[in-house]
């Protein structure tokens, strides 16, 4: 029944998509994309690619009127309409299954849905289509893509093989089905898919698939053999140059990489690919200089250009020339004023590099004129803090909003200089501020440490007591408390409480180097010491701290036995302390308590020159006075005993 005031017409899309939209009293009600891609085609039914597009289109607008003329405008469900009194568009799923319909109106479904991401709704309405034409290529390769879509392999190579026999002449369903044995690892069916009756490829894009699995599986030479049929047949295209070039840097022929890529710049003047290839090259052959000297050849003809100079830049800071990289990022700003990631980049460099003038100039000037650039802050708050203006590192970090996400870690640097300032209170309000924000139990340990620090001990031992709730997270509670005992001078309640961390968690290498740490440095159970620092290190290898606990181990054992007078023993002793410790020292990047701990070792071994270097080494590191309470007192001692001058204006 036609209804009433209702009229049926066809109008241009407005756009580059081939289509139509549907026009029903009035109104636009639908925007239908019929999706016609370059490569479809009908091989079976003899219809040339055209023409099938043309006759299913015919059919699908056909029916798609007669459906609108029978059941009015309402009837297209998915196609979307708008709300009069709302004054927005809602979408409508498209859910109408129609038996009697031909397989394409399924399809234009299926294609639909696939515009608006529901795969599911669309492999159901593909199937249907399915049902209906089953003898329809086109229709089951949709299929073996929507599997594949959805994460089902095993059904997307069923229905591409069913595509297969049903046109296995279609090149664009062999290669789909190709890819997907590839994923399969399953070279007997790429092969019977993507090669003819002679094993050869069927075409260039065969080729390629074949090459891709080939180098993948380790097999150089039959992809050494495919890229060049590559660059054969396809002359005028890249990926056969590039192909043949990463059989050879796979087998570490470099020159020979090279010399292919150079030729490809024969052909391919200036293509900036191929230079990425060189560089790439060169980066595989660790010639650092050679990656440099390519892309200074690509800015010879290219001046100024941003990818290679970032590049550049990046290639310089890898090999730690900091000056060269400093001139390279220095360019990029004064060419690309703008661009504040590369600002704050070079003022990093000029850091690292000792030019604290400059690089503070430089982000000053930067924050200056756009300061609500808060990267630009909080780059230029590390360096204040770096370089010991804490004030204006503290002033700077504090313009950052808590809407930005370096809020949290410029609140942490606050309270961190003020810590260091051993301004407790002030820290520790910094820290319940961030506990508000953003409730970590991290911050609940840091917040009772300061309380400590500050003079309160009993309330920082309440805060830590009050996060004890019976569950697996108490284990680690019970660790900060033994910390914050041990740290107080309570070395036996220390004790206790590391042994309840054991008793939840045994494996916990914190508590074991605590243990046997604490019992080392008291001279007691050396034995069972070694044995826990031992488990410790086997949980975490890459620990120096645990390494130093170790080395230190090893020490006091061989000063007990230097003691017996079982000299030799002692120095095999030693020996081993050394070796734990000069590890440790490579662990840490350098710590004052490990730089200690080798200048006892070589006093006790009566290397008192080297001894001496060490222990001046953990004064230039930063003295910890709670852990290194001797320090100064032995390098005074030592450098007396060498017949030296006391030092003067030692650093604490």
């Amino acid at each position: 029944m036609i209804l009433s005031g209702t009229r049926l017409g066809l109008l241009p899309s407005g756009n580059s998509t081939r289509g139509a939209r549907l026009v029903c009293g009035g109104r636009v009600s639908a925007a239908i994309a019929v999706r016609t891609r370059e490569s479809d085609e009908r091989g079976s039914s003899g219809l040339s690619r055209n023409r099938f597009r043309t006759q299913r289109l015919k059919r699908m607008l056909g029916f798609l009127a007669v459906a609108l003329l029978v059941g009015g405008c309402a009837s297209m469900g998915g196609l979307g309409f708008r709300d009069s009194n709302r004054n927005r568009a809602r979408p409508i799923p498209l859910r109408v299954v129609r038996a009697d319909a031909p397989a394409d109106y399924d399809v234009l479904v299926a294609e639909l849905a696939q515009i608006d991401g529901d795969l599911e709704l669309a492999r159901e309405a593909y199937q249907r289509a399915a049902e209906k034409d089953p003898e329809s290529a086109v229709i089951h390769e949709r299929l073996s893509r929507v599997a594949w879509q959805l994460g089902s392999l095993d059904a997307a190579v069923g229905e591409a093989e069913l595509a297969f026999a049903l046109d296995p002449d279609s090149l664009r369903i062999r290669l789909f089905l190709g890819r997907l044995y590839r994923l399969r690892r399953d070279s007997e069916g790429l092969d019977r898919v993507l090669r003819d009756s002679d094993g050869q490829p069927l075409d260039a894009d065969s080729a390629y698939v074949l090459y891709q699995v080939a180098f993948e599986r380790g097999d150089l030479e039959q992809a050494e053999n495919l890229a060049r049929e590559l660059a054969t047949t396809e002359p005028g295209q890249l990926r056969g140059v590039l192909a043949l070039a990463s059989v050879y840097e796979q087998r570490a022929e470099f020159d020979s990489a090279e010399d292919i890529v150079r030729r490809g710049l024969d052909s391919f003047p200036d293509h900036f690919l191929l230079y990425m290839r060189l560089a790439q090259i060169e980066r595989s052959r660790e010639n650092r200089g050679g990656e440099i000297a390519v892309y200074r050849e690509v800015l010879a003809s290219h001046p100024g250009h941003y990818g290679i100079l970032q590049r550049l830049g990046q290639a310089q800071v890898d090999g730690s020339d900091l000056d060269a990289a400093i001139t390279t990022f220095a360019e990029i700003v004064t060419r690309y004023p703008e661009d504040l990631n590369s600002l704050r980049r070079l003022a990093s460099l000029e850091y690292m590099a000792g030019r604290l003038e400059s690089a503070t100039s430089r982000l000053e000037i930067a924050l200056k004129r756009h300061p609500h650039e808060f990267e630009i802050a909080y780059a230029l708050g590390q360096i204040y803090k770096a370089s010991g203006n804490t004030e204006a590192a503290i002033e700077v970090f504090g313009r950052i909003g808590v809407q930005n996400p370096n809020f949290f870690d410029a609140r942490i640097q606050i309270a961190a200089i003020l810590e260091s300032e051993q301004r407790y209170d002030e820290a520790l309000a910094e820290i319940d501020r961030l506990r508000e924000v953003r409730p970590e139990r991290q911050l609940d340990f840091h917040a009772s440490a300061l309380q400590i620090l500050g003079g309160d001990f009993e309330a920082g031992i309440a805060r830590l007591e009050d996060l004890l709730d019976g569950t697996e997270d108490d284990s680690e509670v019970y660790y900060q408390i033994g910390i914050a005992h041990g740290t107080h001078g309570d070395n036996e309640v220390a004790l206790r409480y590391m042994q309840q961390v054991l008793e939840a968690e045994p494996n916990n290498a914190n508590a074991l180097n605590y243990i046997g740490y604490a019992w080392a440095e008291q001279g007691e159970n050396l034995s069972e010491a070694e044995e826990l620092i031992r488990r410790a290190l086997e949980i975490s290898p890459d620990d120096g701290y645990i390494t130093d606990s170790l080395g230190w181990v090893y020490y006091k054992m061989a000063k007990i036995l230097f003691e017996e007078s079982r000299k030799e023993e002692a120095l095999r002793l030693l020996g081993r302390a050394q070796s734990q410790l000069m590890q440790a020292a490579e662990l840490t990047g350098g710590d004052s308590v490990v730089s200690e701990h080798l200048g006892d070792v070589l006093w006790l071994r009566d290397e008192l020159r080297g001894a001496l270097e060490r222990y001046e080494e953990a004064v230039g590191l930063g003295i910890r006075e709670s852990e290194q309470p001797m320090l100064l007192e032995k390098l005074e001692q030592l450098r007396s005993d060498l017949g030296m001058k006391p030092a003067t204006g030692e650093a604490p």
